[in-house]
């Protein structure tokens, strides 16, 4: 065994700054659409719970019972999306007008921050992925402007429902944590791409087990193919391909290949293609939704 070192060159390591916000609304439990949240100043992670409650029997402390852990926390930003307003129980009435205190959605976020040692600012950053949060009513405080102006800055307090994790029977989680310094960064890039989007796919936030095939290994390429679309009969006929499903962006819910029932005369329908699994990845520049409308 070696003997214990501290303070070593390029391990006096340290955390800060906050940025690549992006906010995710569900679909049917499918985070398939983000937005990107600009003027993001801080997120307080804010876990609670695994509280020890002791039991005692025979004249001495019988064992400990844990509570289940929660997971929460605080969102500062100077701005939103306009696509937060729905969970911040927020309806648009007309164009301009809005109505509060309706129903609040839930909502998926993603934010970076950067890891710095005693060599470097930049040494790396962390993921953070967030699933199933809600936020609840804030104080939003408008003051006079003065010699002394400041921005008004929003705040509000989430807390989480965990969703279902299969793999290696982990328990249900609302946070994941990916560290830049410790993954294949071919592997990072496929999540990156997932986040973010690309040029050709829609910025979206895979579940924990669709992370968890990230980076277990390599991924196969597969490029979605378009449906086809008969524009008077509103019949659009969905392809088979391996490593890719079909979605209905209206509802999310899976298309099988083969002839869709027609579509309303005049209606619109948004088809979108997501890899089945971790285990695959568009090619760069691949189209991942088409847009059908019928005629007649």
């Amino acid at each position: 065994m070696a003997k214990l070192l501290w303070d070593q060159t390029s391990e006096r390591k340290y955390e800060n700054g906050i940025d690549r916000g992006v906010l995710y609304i569900p679909t049917s439990g499918i985070y398939s659409a983000g937005y990107a949240w600009n003027g993001l100043t801080t997120v307080t992670e804010s876990p609670s719970g695994a509280e020890q409650t002791p039991l005692y029997a025979d004249n001495i402390k019988y064992l400990n019972l844990t509570s289940t852990e929660e997971f929460g926390g605080t969102i500062e930003a100077y701005t939103y999306p306009q696509e937060f307003e729905q969970c911040d129980g927020t309806a648009t009435a007309s164009t301009g007008v809005t109505i509060g205190q309706q129903t609040r959605s839930s909502f998926g976020l993603s934010y970076r921050t950067k890891i710095g040692n005693d060599l470097t600012d930049d040494a790396g950053y962390k993921l953070h992925l967030v699933y199933g949060a809600k936020a609840m009513p804030s104080e939003k405080a408008y003051a006079t402007i003065n010699d002394s102006p400041e921005a008004l800055t929003f705040s509000w307090e989430f807390m989480t429902t965990a969703i279902d994790v299969t793999t290696n029977n982990y328990k249900r989680t609302s946070l994941l944590t990916i560290d830049s310094t410790k993954v294949q960064s071919a592997n990072l890039t496929t999540l990156e791409d997932a986040l973010y989007g690309t040029a050709g796919t829609t910025a979206r936030l895979p579940l924990p087990d669709e992370v968890f095939t990230m980076f277990a290994g390599s991924q196969t390429l597969v490029t979605p193919t378009a449906p086809t679309f008969v524009s008077s009969t509103g019949v659009i006929t969905i392809p088979a391909v391996t490593g890719v499903t079909y979605r209905r962006a209206d509802t999310n819910a899976v298309v099988v290949a083969g002839a869709m029932s027609a579509i309303p005369s005049l209606s619109t329908l948004v088809i979108r293609a997501t890899p089945s699994s971790g285990a695959y990845k568009f090619t760069a520049g691949s189209d991942d939704d088409w847009s059908f409308t019928r005629t007649t």
